[in-house]
């Protein structure tokens, strides 16, 4: 354990010397391929996911990251088994109840995006009290793509557009890219700088589609059971030697 801490240590030190994204965004994946290795159900993946996401968060104490953005369940994921669909809807009850006091001693603020009203009542119940308390916090905002589809947020937000240029509430003429944004799940959020997606998988699956125009890419072979505070100060330190251009030289 000394070790390892050390060499976290060491990892850790390499990003003092160069940006630090505001804005990650994590795709949480291979829960269930790290469960058949073990020889374990799959909901004993998704469970162990929620230690790595414990891990993430306190590998972000000491940096100066803004806000963390992880995709937990996908317009796409209703498709699996019933079994494993209810597991994973009462997940954020037990993330809740188990973490709350964490979160709100590490003034972390929670919040949630996708279609809640599209998630069973308790599961909303859940989620709305973890944002009612740590509300007022200032520090790390984490956020949870729950019944969340790129696509289906884009096309959500153009229908809210036509409706507010029908109704007079909104000039044509005046929608741009910022005035658009005010229409995502993420209003409010600085676009993500850097993208992570575990497993080995090169894909980014149907996530902020919009906002990741500009965002660095980072694909790695962890499986997300055993995503490290090393594997993460790894990806920053990856981000770091990228020059981004926008387009320009």
């Amino acid at each position: 354990m000394f070790f390892q801490r050390k060499r976290i240590a060491k990892e850790q030190k390499r990003l003092d010397s160069g940006p630090v994204p505001v804005h990650i965004g994590i795709i949480m994946d291979g829960n269930g391929r790290w469960a058949q290795k073990q020889g374990l159900p799959r909901k004993a993946g998704h469970w162990a996911g929620m230690n790595a996401i414990n891990r993430c968060i306190d590998g972000l104490k000491t940096i100066d990251v803004k806000y963390l953005t992880l995709f937990a369940f996908s317009t796409e994921n209703w498709r699996r088994p019933k079994a494993e669909v209810d597991y994973l809807m009462n997940l954020p009850a037990q993330f809740v109840a188990r973490e709350l006091d964490n979160l709100i001693a590490n003034n972390i603020r929670l919040r949630i995006i996708g279609d809640m009203d599209g998630l069973p009542e308790h599961t909303q119940k859940a989620v709305a009290n973890g944002i009612k308390a740590t509300t007022e916090n200032t520090g790390l905002t984490l956020s949870f793509a729950i019944n969340y589809g790129a696509r289906e947020e884009i096309i959500r937000a153009v229908r809210q557009v036509g409706l507010d240029c029908k109704r007079g509430l909104l000039d044509p003429k005046e929608i741009d890219g910022p005035a658009f944004e005010q229409y995502l799940y993420t209003t409010g959020m600085p676009n993500p700088d850097l993208i992570i997606r575990t497993s080995g998988e090169v894909r980014i699956s149907n996530f902020l589609l919009w906002q990741i125009a500009y965002s660095e890419l980072c694909f790695i072979d962890t499986l997300w059971p055993d995503f490290s505070e090393q594997d993460l100060y790894r990806t920053i330190a990856d981000f770091q030697q990228r020059q981004r251009r926008y387009g320009g030289i």
